[in-house]
């Protein structure tokens, strides 16, 4: 189902008149901010498995070693 011309142009003056003017461009900067905050989120647990996974390598390794 396609959206025409004038229901996007409803829904965008519907937000204007929602939300005003001056309140759009904080709502789309604590967005922005919330998308940075997610990615550095998603690459800290990226991060975290592969430094425990490359201890467990050397612990394997030194084990290894001893025997």
């Amino acid at each position: 189902m396609a959206l025409s011309f004038w229901q996007v142009l409803l829904v965008v003056v519907l937000f204007l008149l929602l939300f005003g003017r001056g309140k759009i461009p904080q709502l789309m900067g604590d967005l922005a901010e919330g998308i940075r905050s997610f990615r550095k989120g998603v690459s800290d647990v990226s991060d975290t498995p592969n430094t425990a996974n490359a201890e467990q390598k050397t612990e394997r390794v030194d084990e290894q070693k001893q025997a």
